[in-house]
């Protein structure tokens, strides 16, 4: 299981197909990842769940593909 504490400011998120899907802002409480809006096409933030993340070394690395990421994450 992956810690929040391992999730740093400005880190790149990266899906499994290694498609660059956005940029760590900030943890958004214990298991969500708030990414920036100005690295957003839509100019919007969105929040990932912490359990999509399959590891994290100088990336955050997800067990999903781009289009299931892009599809499947919260808007706000």
């Amino acid at each position: 299981m992956i810690s929040a504490d391992e999730i740093r400011e400005h880190m790149e998120v990266l899906a499994q197909d290694g498609a660059h899907v956005g940029t760590v802002d900030h943890m958004d409480g214990p298991s969500r990842i708030k990414l920036t809006k100005s690295d957003s096409s839509d100019g919007q933030h969105h929040y990932i769940p912490l359990d999509w993340v399959d590891h994290v070394d100088q990336h955050v690395h997800l067990s999903k593909n781009a289009d299931d990421v892009k599809s499947n994450w919260a808007v706000n």
